[in-house]
Formats: structure tokens, C-alpha cells, sequence
């Protein structure tokens, strides 16, 4: 049997075919169950052993042969088609670079880093400390006895009955002075707290706090009052204006609130509920109690404690509605804080 016209006629087919569907196609015709070569498989069972051998070498190098043309076809149109992208796509090396989208740090981040900056230049120590806190340390020795509200099961999330996710990081003021048991210190302690809130525009279940501590031996409310008019001025403008309020707090005595001056420069204005002025934190003298419990002298040392969220800072800053924006990643929103700190 001579296959070699059936060879030529295939040759010519594959190289007129002008696309990878093309050759398909040809492929199918020549190498497919129903071509002149699967039909030649397909009668091998009726001839002699004799006759099989040699149709059966015959067809095998037809099916070779027929597979090099197929396969040299294949990497023909393939070279066609690239050499044709290169040509209409030619790359332009004049153009440019491309431009690699740099991160940028969160305004949370920023705010706790600007009061961070203040306060190591005054002199104080960062702490730090665990988020998941025994009940003692966040209550407690804060002189929040068990029975106080602020320790009802649904406004924290307790773990167990003595262990709990910190409320506030005065858990780590009063870890620093049992540690230390110095009659002199200056702290600042932010960090993660949680309480069982309704997630809301002013509202979370999670925030961060910053808190300050200062002991020494005539430590007084002008100290205080002069640390948190600098803290003021150096987050919201030189421009702002302080003043306390009395207030109650189960761990300073006495205690008061912060309010700082409105952007509105004390006219009024929807922001402040036209007061003028807007409250930003707590402060107060340490209770004797939480030095007694803490151990130490309240007779021999004095101090001082603020506490303030920043995630409120940041809103009053930045003049933001909705406490929800710092949580949702959304980069049209952290766009805006592009360098910074």
C-alpha cells in the first residue's frame, strides 16, 4: 500500500491551513477515528498476522509522519501569531514606569502616635499589656468593687468568671505600679479595649484608648490641668481653650471632664450642640483607695490619671459623623491621610 500521495496531499493542507482552528481541522481529517488512517486501524483485525505486521509498521509511521507535520504547522501558526502581537503591540520604552500604590498610615494610628510623640518628650514611658485581663486588675484594685455596674456580664466580655477582655487599659496602670512599686512615675499606656456596644456611627465594640499616669510626691490638679491644656493645643491647634468639669469616676477624687474649645471658634454650632465646646476625655487625682490596693503609700505619693478614646479624637480632628469609617478599609477613606507620621 502506498501512502506517501495520501502523505503529500497532507502536507499541503497543513501548510495552507492559516490558524490553530484550521489545523484542527486537518488534523481531524488525516489522524481522527474517521480518517483514512482510522479506518486502516479500524480493518487491521481482518488480515493475516503476516499482513498485520506490515500494515501495522506502515500505519505507525504514517501516524508519526503525519503527527510532525501537524506539530510543525502548530508552532508555524503560533510564531505567526506572536510575530503579529509584537508588531501591533509594540512597546513603547519612552513611556514611563508604572506607578506602585504606597500604603499609608491610619488615622488611628497617626493620632496615637502624634499623643505618643508629646508624652515621650515629656518624660513618660510607654506601657503596654495584655488584652485579655483578670477581673482584679480591670475592676478591683480600680476601686470597682463586684458589685458595681460597670461589671455587669452584659456590658463586658468576660471569658470566665475572672477573666474578661479589658475595658479600658488602666488594667496596665495598675500592672506598672504593682511591678514597680515606685513612688514616682510617668505613663501612658494605649492599646486595644472592649465593651458589649451596639455598633453604631459613634459606637464599637472594639476601640483604642490612650491613658496617662503621673505619681509623685506633690502631684496636684495644676500639674494635671497643665498636661492636658498642652495635650489639647498640640492635637486640635494652639488656638483651642481648656476647661474642666467636675465629674465622678470610682478611680480618681475628684475627677473631671475635659471640654476643648469648638472649630467654631465658640460661636455655637451643630458640632458642639452650640455649647462652644466639646468633650474629649476624663481625668482626675488618683483615688487613695487604687494606691492602697496597688500598693502603695497614699499618704506618701499623689498622682494624676487621664483617659481619652482615639478613635473620638480622630473624629473631632478630622471632622468625621461616622465611627465605622475607621473600621471598613475602604481606601477612598484612607486615601486621605497620605503621609503624616
Amino acid at each position: 500500500m502506498d501512502l506517501k500521495p495520501i502523505l503529500l496531499k497532507a502536507e499541503s493542507d497543513f501548510n495552507n491551513a492559516v490558524s490553530a482552528l484550521n489545523i484542527n481541522e486537518v488534523k481531524a481529517k488525516y489522524l481522527g477515528k474517521k480518517s483514512f488512517l482510522g479506518e486502516l486501524m479500524q480493518k487491521m483485525k481482518d488480515f493475516t498476522p503476516e499482513e498485520r505486521k506490515e500494515y501495522g509498521k506502515l500505519a505507525n509511521d504514517f501516524k508519526v509522519a503525519l503527527e510532525v507535520l501537524y506539530e510543525k504547522a502548530l508552532k508555524r501558526v503560533n510564531d505567526m501569531e506572536i510575530e503579529k502581537r509584537l508588531t501591533e503591540n509594540k512597546l513603547d520604552i519612552t513611556l514611563p514606569g508604572l506607578n506602585f500604590n504606597q500604603g499609608t498610615i491610619h488615622p488611628l494610628t497617626k493620632i496615637t502616635r502624634e499623643i505618643e510623640d508629646l508624652f515621650l518628650a515629656l518624660g513618660y514611658e510607654i506601657k503596654e499589656g495584655p488584652e485579655v485581663e483578670i477581673d482584679e486588675y480591670n475592676f478591683e484594685k480600680l476601686n470597682l468593687p463586684k458589685n458595681h455596674p460597670a461589671r455587669d456580664m452584659h456590658d463586658s466580655f468576660y471569658i470566665d468568671a475572672h477573666r474578661l477582655l479589658r475595658t479600658h487599659t488602666s488594667p496596665v496602670q495598675v500592672r506598672t505600679m504593682l511591678e514597680s512599686q515606685s513612688n514616682e512615675l510617668k505613663i501612658i499606656c494605649p492599646g486595644k479595649t472592649y465593651r458589649r456596644d451596639l455598633d453604631d456611627a459613634t459606637h464599637s465594640h472594639q476601640f483604642m484608648q490612650i491613658e496617662g499616669l503621673v505619681i509623685g510626691p506633690n502631684i496636684n490638679m495644676a500639674n494635671l490641668k497643665g498636661t492636658l491644656d498642652l495635650l489639647a493645643k498640640t492635637i486640635f491647634g494652639q488656638d483651642r481653650e481648656i476647661r474642666l468639669r467636675p465629674s465622678y469616676f470610682p478611680f480618681t477624687e475628684p475627677s473631671v471632664e475635659l471640654d476643648v474649645s469648638c472649630q467654631c471658634q465658640k460661636q455655637g454650632c451643630p458640632i458642639c450642640k452650640y455649647t462652644g465646646f466639646i468633650e474629649i476625655l476624663g481625668a482626675g487625682i488618683v483615688n487613695k483607695k487604687v494606691f492602697a490596693m496597688c500598693g502603695l503609700d497614699p499618704e506618701k505619693v499623689q498622682g494624676f490619671a487621664f483617659g481619652l478614646g482615639v478613635e473620638r479624637i480622630a473624629m473631632l480632628k478630622y471632622k468625621m459623623n461616622n465611627l465605622r469609617h475607621f473600621y471598613t478599609n475602604d481606601l477612598r477613606f484612607l486615601k486621605q491621610f497620605k503621609g503624616g507620621l
